[in-house]
């Protein structure tokens, strides 16, 4: 557990004004906020931010969905198809730091709102893009998911069982690697700024992210000519390296040397296995992979998981239960990091909260502020940053311009 005594947070006197969306956009400025970032989040009235009104499951009347992306944020509820709606934005982004969008490419140009014409009002602006494809190339008006982009970024087709078609990786890694991927842009153009004295655009797209994580397969290909392939749980190189089904669930175990295997084949009393001439080098595993799997399934299924993982775990080698979710937020490690945390909420009380994967020492993260209700700050916001009057604000909420929420948490 990380403990400091009470600090400025690192991104502390930051403001945001959050034009985004569904998950990729929303995930990047709660990290912003996460870090002391003041965000804005700008959203439809009476609809709201699409993941209110997602099939997720519902706590309450809040979904899921939206309660998981978007705490340490005040909510402002503004119609940007109206030309007040758009006066609304601009005065806010006259005074933050940052505009962060993921509208499809060439939208916020067309309501007022793109990097251009925003920088006029504010010539130290960063103007972080987040898109499908990118602003650019054959691809840059296309719609675009998670999905897509693993599918056309490669993701897709190294993920899966041997022998059988592609599937989608089991969360949406794609959104939020493009999150903290368009975080990253925009805290080192902030430094840059530092330095500069302007801001600057910046942008990342889904399907960029995508292949930038390609990592070893995406080398294989382009220094050795190798294409992978779906493998499961299994590596391609490195042998034994996969999910064995045990008594009561699956044990994952992974080797990337002969030390390892050494190692295993003691936790596993096999140690004859060690003087088999079929598994002496790791090239020789990787040859003899369905004969060794065999033998490694039939030892694995006579105890528990758990059983394995100390046994494993004894002799150093390396070796971890296939959680699943309920049993993730029971584990004793990801709640000695402070992975499980909890708010206030104003209508469902206490609700949980995904911790913080980055733990800063000097100046931690916090959650100080809980997932807002639609328009909760409206009044708020466009008082003290937009330069409204009580009778202005009243005027826009009439004309459908702006939405007041009027539940007693909203700041009247």
């Amino acid at each position: 557990m990380v403990k400091a005594e009470a600090a400025v947070l690192p991104l502390s006197g930051v403001r945001v004004v959050d034009l985004t969306r569904a998950l990729s956009g929303p995930f990047c400025t709660m990290l912003l906020g996460d870090q002391g970032a003041e965000v804005v989040k700008i959203e439809r009235p009476v609809v709201g931010d699409d993941t209110r009104r997602q099939s997720n499951p519902m706590v309450g009347t809040e979904n899921s969905a939206f309660l998981a992306v978007n705490r340490n944020k005040r909510s402002v509820a503004v119609d940007l198809r109206a030309e007040a709606g758009v006066e609304v934005v601009r005065r806010l982004v006259a005074v933050s730091d940052v505009v962060v969008e993921n509208f499809r490419p060439g939208k916020a140009e067309q309501m007022g709102l793109g990097y251009e014409q925003l920088r006029e009002l504010n010539p130290g602006l960063v103007y972080c893009s987040i898109s499908g494809w990118g602003s650019d190339g054959p691809y840059a008006a296309r719609g675009g998911y998670a999905s897509t982009a693993e599918a056309a970024g490669g993701l897709m087709s190294v993920t899966g069982e041997r022998g059988r078609g592609p599937v989608k990786v089991g969360v949406s890694i794609v959104d939020s690697l493009t999150g903290l991927y368009a975080k990253d842009a925009i805290t080192a153009a902030l430094l840059a700024r530092v330095r500069t004295g302007v801001g600057q655009k910046v942008e990342t797209s889904l399907l960029e992210s995508t292949v930038s994580i390609l990592s070893m397969s995406a080398y294989a290909y382009l220094l050795g000519g190798v294409v992978a392939g779906r493998w499961g749980s299994e590596h391609q190189w490195n042998v034994p390296w996969k999910a064995f089904e045990t008594t009561d669930g699956y044990v994952v175990v992974a080797s990337s040397s002969e030390e390892q295997w050494r190692k295993i084949c003691v936790g596993i009393e096999r140690p004859d296995l060690l003087e088999d001439p079929r598994f002496t080098t790791m090239a020789d595993r990787a040859a003899h992979r369905e004969i060794l799997y065999a033998l490694l399934d039939e030892v694995f299924a006579t105890h528990t998981t758990h059983d394995w993982v100390a046994r494993l775990d004894a002799v150093g080698a390396a070796a971890a239960p296939v959680n699943t979710i309920d049993q993730v937020f029971a584990d004793p490690q990801v709640l000695a990091r402070d992975m499980l945390q909890s708010v206030e909420h104003p209508t469902l009380g206490p609700i949980a909260q995904v911790g913080h994967a980055q733990k800063l020492h000097g100046t931690p993260h916090q959650i100080t502020l809980p997932p807002p209700l639609l328009g909760q700050h409206t009044r708020e916001v466009l008082t003290d940053l937009g330069g409204y009057t009580p009778d202005e604000i009243d005027e826009l909420a009439r004309d459908g311009v702006v939405g007041v929420a009027d539940h007693p948490a909203a700041t009247a």
